[in-house]
């Protein structure tokens, strides 16, 4: 597809994902629409692209009256990131906040319905799948689309509100013929991320050398950390290629116990520590691990990025960015909130895993 003067809105898009989405299509030639109200993302994500004219921002909030509406006005492709989300530690503790999604989607939805947007790209989750299939480490599972039906059992309010967003979506196409595709995003991770992600919250205790080193949960759950740059790649891909309003996986296959990232980030960063488990701390399922084989047969996607270099360069990011005694100051509150505190060194929304 040419992306070429395509008039796009990215909702959420001064986020983390919805940044480095932002980047991709100004560099395919989009003309781009963001609107975010800046409870998490951060303009400096954006700024150089508002600065030279290129993207068009509102820092508006569209649960506010008429900001849909006004958002979607004149857009062909609307990819919808904005949420109120972060990462294991806000999904299990903020249920009331993640529940207003469900109205936030519903009112954007219909917005774009009104407006005739021509497609929309919704950004779902791997919250959705349910928690009873996601209890054995030691069960080599992956999760391929189909697992998500009756009996329904999602991740939180955070997957409830994400379910029935990809299903609002399949009636709107059902019922309007609009277009849309929901992907689903599993452990993002990368450049910009959040400290109450996992992978940025494991180097920040390395960065602002925590002895002991705490991890939460018993250490033996199973992830499939996702760079950033590949939820890009595939999001991208399922707009030019997906119109029934079909849920796609997007994630690695790699299967990278907790523990064993752990290490990594420790042996990579030099920091030598006793690490102490809290298993009474928010943990999520124990076994999430997405199946991408609908994405490679219909996308021809895949993740580029292995999850060890993908660390390595996310670590590289982070110690060449932040500030020790800055991130030491606020690192147990960002842990579970998604909002930037202090001198606003720390960033950004990101996807729940």
């Amino acid at each position: 597809m040419n992306w070429n003067g395509v008039h796009v809105l990215v909702t959420g898009g001064a986020s983390f994902i919805g940044s480095t989405l932002v980047d991709a299509l100004v560099e395919r030639g989009a003309k781009v629409r963001i609107v975010d109200n800046l409870s998490s993302g951060k303009l400096e994500n954006i700024e150089g692209h508002v600065r030279d004219r290129g993207v068009e921002f509102l820092e508006e909030d569209l649960l506010d009256d008429n900001v849909a509406e006004k958002s979607v006005r004149n857009i062909e492709i609307a990819f919808h990131l904005a949420a109120d989300h972060g990462g294991r530690g806000y999904v299990d503790l903020h249920q009331a906040a993640c529940a207003g999604n469900l109205a936030l989607d519903g009112i954007f939805f219909r917005a774009c319905r009104h407006a005739g947007v021509d497609k929309v790209v919704y950004a779902s989750s791997g919250c959705v799948y349910p928690n009873f299939l996601q209890t054995q480490p030691d069960e080599i599972l992956y999760l391929s689309e189909d697992k998500v039906g009756p009996p329904y059992d999602a991740d939180n309010m955070y997957g409830w509100a994400k379910l029935m967003a990809e299903m609002t979506l399949r009636s709107y196409y059902s019922d309007f013929g609009m277009k849309s595709v929901s992907c689903r995003y599993f452990t993002v991770y990368g450049e910009r991320g959040h400290e109450n992600h996992a992978v940025i919250a494991m180097i920040a205790r390395a960065f602002i050398k925590q002895d002991p080193y705490i991890v939460w949960g018993n250490g033996q759950q199973i992830r499939n950390w996702t760079y950033v740059q590949d939820i890009v790649s595939g999001t991208i891909r399922a707009a030019e290629v997906i119109d029934d309003a079909t849920a796609v996986n997007l994630g690695t296959m790699e299967r990278t116990r907790v523990l064993d990232a752990v290490r990594d980030v420790m042996d990579y960063t030099g920091h030598h520590a006793t690490v102490e488990l809290h298993p009474e701390m928010p943990t999520g399922p124990m076994n999430r691990v997405a199946d991408n084989t609908l994405a490679c047969k219909r996308l021809g996607w895949e993740p580029k990025m292995n999850f060890r270099d993908g660390l390595h360069r996310t670590i590289d990011w982070y110690f060449r960015t932040k500030k020790r005694e800055e991130v030491a100051a606020v690192l147990n509150r960002m842990l579970t909130e998604r909002d930037s505190v202090a001198s606003g060194s720390l960033e950004g929304v990101a996807s729940a895993d």
